[in-house]
């Protein structure tokens, strides 16, 4: 048996349905299920029981002994929301409760950390754990991360194999429910469908031009291919990077997805907003030297495929993974 906690959302979906394709039926899903929203994402996926958030450690209490592994993916990703409580209760807190779970129940744990832990980038993109202490994100859903990969790395008792996985800039399908939360890839497709064309944001410094803010996006099908090899080999615990290694532009992503939907660029720069012009990112880029020399052999999706993929396969026909 397999717990996948925010299973009703993207990533954990998409988990979910790649699980079930590897033949792995018996999955116990954990979230918050009273979003009509979320419905599409474990509508027609096989899976034993479904537990809501709020009595999954009790649930876990009675059946620990029946569970092999807790990927837990479950969290509050608005990085607009700036209750700093409702992060220490639904990211850091919960997560805590997880960890010590799988500590006294013998369970290997997979975990979200973010990418959003680095914040302005200052100290680069590099997953060492010796670095983690000197981050400083820039919201609240950025630290909620940090402080809990903080307070795992400091622990003496520790999951017999655990991983802290730092997801970069992740698209793909079943991102429906995620409103402003979802990728540039969904709203951009959504924007060319409406108005012909893509608004992005003006650069407003003078070493980036217009659109050539870069960002490292990683399609969700890799995402969890490599949760679903950690789960299986149990190697290497600690704290990884996962993205491609290789940051595109903004004007790369219009202009693949432009391309999938059979349509020429069409794009319109605006100023960035001045509530988060401060706290925008004109660069993230993975440095994947340690999952690489973890053994992780498989290649990532091409840039454009991946796009290609998503656009076709899901969002012209409206389809869940």
């Amino acid at each position: 048996m397999i717990v996948i906690t925010g299973a009703a959302g993207f990533i954990g979906s998409v988990m979910t349905g790649k699980l079930n394709r590897e033949g792995f039926l018996d999955l116990v899903l954990v979230d918050d299920f009273s979003r009509e929203a979320k419905e599409g994402n474990y509508t027609g996926k096989n899976y034993t029981e479904k537990v809501d958030r709020g009595d999954f450690f009790r649930w876990l209490d009675r059946n620990h002994r029946f569970v092999q592994c807790i990927v837990h993916l479950g969290a509050r990703t608005d990085t607009t929301e700036f209750d700093k409580s409702v992060f220490d209760e639904l990211n850091y807190e919960y997560s805590i409760h997880a960890w010590v779970a799988c500590v006294t129940y013998g369970l290997p744990l997979i975990y979200a950390s973010s990418a959003a832990t680095y914040g302005s980038g200052n100290l680069g993109y590099d997953d060492d754990h010796t670095l983690v202490p000197d981050l400083v994100p820039l919201n609240p859903y950025g630290e909620s991360k940090n402080e809990f990969d903080k307070w795992a790395l400091i622990q003496t008792r520790k999951p017999f194999f655990w991983a802290g996985i730092k997801f970069f800039n992740v698209f793909g399908p079943n991102e429906y429910h995620k409103g402003r939360m979802a990728s540039v890839v969904f709203h951009t497709y959504n924007q060319i469908r409406e108005t012909g064309k893509m608004k992005l944001f003006r650069s407003h410094r003078p070493d980036f031009k217009d659109g050539e803010q870069k960002r490292d996006f990683i399609y969700v099908m890799d995402t969890v291919e490599v949760m679903l090899n950690m789960m299986k080999t149990r190697k290497h615990p600690g704290i990884y990077n996962l993205g491609t290694g290789r940051a595109r532009t903004f004007n790369d992503l219009v202009a693949e997805v432009f391309h999938a939907m059979d349509l020429e660029p069409n794009i319109e720069y605006i100023d960035t907003p001045l509530d988060i012009r401060d706290k925008y990112q004109y660069f993230t880029e993975a440095k994947m030297d340690k999952l690489r020399n973890a053994g992780y052999g498989l290649e990532f999706t091409p840039f454009g495929s991946a796009v290609e993929d998503y656009v076709k396969n899901y969002l012209i026909p409206g389809k869940y993974y």
